[in-house]
């Protein structure tokens, strides 16, 4: 049945797909119909930042961006499960077609630009959830909020979400937000942790309770810069990486239809960018924190390889596209 669903869905145009994808789990989940998709989580649990995870897969941020679907995404065997972007305010994103595939590659460019309902809808979704399982919620700026008032927007986010999840994660490197990705770099990007660390230890005296903050980070980052931001993330005592987002990069799609559009690359095509940025990011932390690794996660060989490199956890979300619910499952019994 998952194998029929998907063939279907990937003949149809992507953004229609993805829209009645997360409309029909958002009303078949908790229902007899997720038979479909659910199966058992694999129990292979892990601690990582003070928090307990069943196995080490989780779900990336961008499928289920408002929360609408935590408890269908749970129940398809994800240790973890990673919500948002949401920003401060609802946004429509950027104009569409805004989302490509190009299936030669089993790869995806998006522009998606943080589409959402905004930070009051999601905090909803998450006290409706019944998966007791770690959530993360991934925070944002609103498009229309300069560069420089930037923090203001995540220390909305932030407030609203710390006491609802179980880690939160700082996107600065959608590159699909204009200046968004210049928040990972020197005084801005001090500027900004040193802010939300400060947040973060008056909401965990406030709330009874410390949830870790992670920053995720871009793959197009050269080796001084990654030693850079490793220095920034461990000065300002931030509890974890994930590394990585899209790719502006076009060169292992080069040629191919849809190739040339604007946005982030992600898929498979990502595999080898995304293991050698986990490499070198483990390297530069020196064990001061963990590392997350995403991108081009797409059988249980590249996983076990982000693992071998350092990453503590990984997550997908294009390979998941592509194939479906039964790559949790694959990729958490082999670990």
């Amino acid at each position: 049945m998952q194998s029929f669903v998907q063939k279907i869905l990937l003949q149809c145009e992507p953004e229609k797909s993805h829209d009645f994808t997360i409309n029909w789990l958002n009303k078949t989940q908790n229902t007899p119909l997720s038979w479909i998709y659910s199966s058992p989580r694999i129990s292979k649990p892990v601690t990582v930042a003070g928090i307990t995870f069943d196995n080490p897969v989780g779900l990336a941020a961008g499928l289920d961006k408002n929360g609408d679907c935590i408890d269908a995404f749970a129940s398809m065997g994800f240790g973890f499960v990673e919500i948002g972007t949401v920003t401060p305010r609802p946004q429509p994103g950027n104009p569409k077609p805004r989302l490509f595939r190009i299936p030669e590659k089993n790869a995806i460019i998006n522009r998606m630009g943080f589409n959402n309902k905004g930070v009051d809808h999601l905090v909803e979704q998450v006290k409706k959830a019944k998966f007791t399982g770690p959530i993360g919620i991934n925070i944002g700026k609103n498009k229309d909020t300069p560069e420089e008032n930037a923090l203001d927007d995540y220390l909305i986010c932030l407030n609203k979400v710390y006491q609802h999840a179980t880690y939160i994660t700082i996107n600065i490197s959608s590159p699909n937000t204009p200046g968004l990705r210049n928040l990972q770099y020197g005084e801005a990007l001090d500027a900004l942790l040193a802010g939300l660390k400060a947040a973060q230890g008056t909401l965990s005296q406030t709330h009874g309770k410390y949830v870790p903050i992670f920053v995720k980070i871009a793959p197009d980052l050269t080796d001084d810069e990654i030693t850079s931001i490793a220095a920034s993330l461990v000065n300002s005592g931030m509890d974890g990486v994930i590394a990585t987002n899209t790719t502006l990069s076009r060169d292992p799609v080069k040629g191919l239809e849809h190739a040339e559009e604007m946005g982030g690359l992600s898929g498979s095509v990502m595999t080898e960018m995304s293991l050698e940025v986990t490499k070198k990011l483990v390297v530069a932390l020196d064990g001061k924190m963990p590392v997350i690794s995403v991108g081009g996660i797409d059988s249980p060989e590249a996983a076990q390889a982000r693992l071998d490199a350092g990453a503590a956890l990984v997550q997908v979300y294009s390979a998941f596209i592509y194939q479906g619910p039964d790559l949790v499952k694959r990729i958490a019994q082999s670990l």
